[in-house]
């Protein structure tokens, strides 16, 4: 049997992919139709590539989009047999051979009944995953265990500290991931060369790999990932250790684009362990790292102070960052 779904899936939830698996489950074919009014911040495409990738592995489904104007079709879910015949007309075009319709609402048995096809009601009552998309849209990170791995990614929000040597990177790097209970990146240099006064130019390439990899691995099961340091600051460092250009591929770049950039200033104590460039030299590699952020068109904030006021302005500035993402 070939059953289709509709929906807003504005956004996909964790309750829309157990009505998809349910008629999966229950009919040979699925086709599953994204409606997309032109007002809706997401696009309708946006939510299709959700869907696509969850269920990336089943040759059994397939998604469209169907963008409309709320003038032309009403933008309601309120069980209605004027709306359920207005959409039953769309429904018709689009799967005139279907022989099954599979929903969580009322309305459901209303558009079966206009198209004379069967419907299969999956889970009314909401008891599977009591959420809703409204609910989600009202505050996504209250919400984010309900959402599938491919949203989770979407909204998922990324700060990265930038500095020159010596500036707390990794200390609050490490507080602050433990103040918000997050996941967190430490940068791979570190590991990689025990010495910055004593690396090969090769040595930039195992960093700026090991610390991609560390990000793609790290959890999404939170929805903050603090990071530190970034392939913008491996690639200062070439240039003012080696006046080489860095070739970092663009994949790589793309991974590791943050929605807030924290830059540590250099008026922090400066501390030798034997390891590090002398103070000088790690002012000048300051000043550099600026520039090469202003010459890669990277805003960032400036954090400076002792350690306590620079942990309380990230956090200042990383909870608005939340809250300002926090809704649809």
């Amino acid at each position: 049997m070939k059953a289709f779904v509709f929906g807003k899936f504005y956004p996909f939830h964790l309750g829309h992919k157990a009505l998809i698996d349910f008629a999966l489950q229950n009919n040979d074919f699925v086709e599953v139709m994204v409606c997309t009014e032109q007002n809706e911040q997401l696009s309708g495409e946006l939510r299709k590539s959700w869907i696509d990738e969850s269920f990336s592995n089943n040759k059994r489904l397939k998604v469209i989009v169907f963008n409309y104007k709320e003038e032309d079709y009403a933008n309601t879910s309120e069980a209605s047999w004027e709306v359920s015949k207005q959409w039953s007309e769309v429904f018709k075009t689009y799967f005139p051979d279907f022989e099954k319709v599979v929903t969580s609402e009322p309305y459901g048995e209303m558009i079966a009944e206009l198209m004379n096809i069967q419907h299969q009601l999956f889970d009314i009552k909401r008891l599977e995953h009591h959420i809703s998309a409204s609910e989600i849209r009202a505050n996504i990170y209250k919400h984010w265990e309900f959402l599938p791995r491919a949203v989770q990614k979407y909204f998922s929000l990324k700060i990265v500290l930038l500095g020159t040597e010596s500036t707390g990177k990794t200390t609050l790097t490490e507080r602050l991931a433990k103040h918000y209970n997050c996941n967190f990146v430490l940068e791979a240099g570190r590991d990689i060369v025990d010495d910055s006064k004593d690396f090969e130019f090769n040595d930039l390439s195992r960093i700026y790999l090991e610390h991609y990899k560390r990000i793609k691995s790290s959890s999404l099961n939170n929805y903050l990932n603090i990071i530190d340091t970034d392939f913008h600051i491996t690639e200062s460092y070439s240039e003012f250790i080696f006046n080489k250009k860095l070739n970092i591929p663009n994949y790589i770049k793309a991974e590791q684009k943050a929605n807030l950039y924290l830059y540590l200033s250099a008026d922090a104590p400066y501390f030798q362990d034997g390891t590090r460039l002398n103070k000088s030299d790690r002012n000048a590699l300051d000043i550099h790292h600026r520039k090469h952020l202003a010459k890669s068109n990277i805003s960032f904030i400036e954090i400076s102070g002792n350690w306590q006021e620079r942990f309380e302005k990230s956090v200042q500035l990383i909870d608005q960052l939340i809250l300002e993402n926090s809704k649809i």
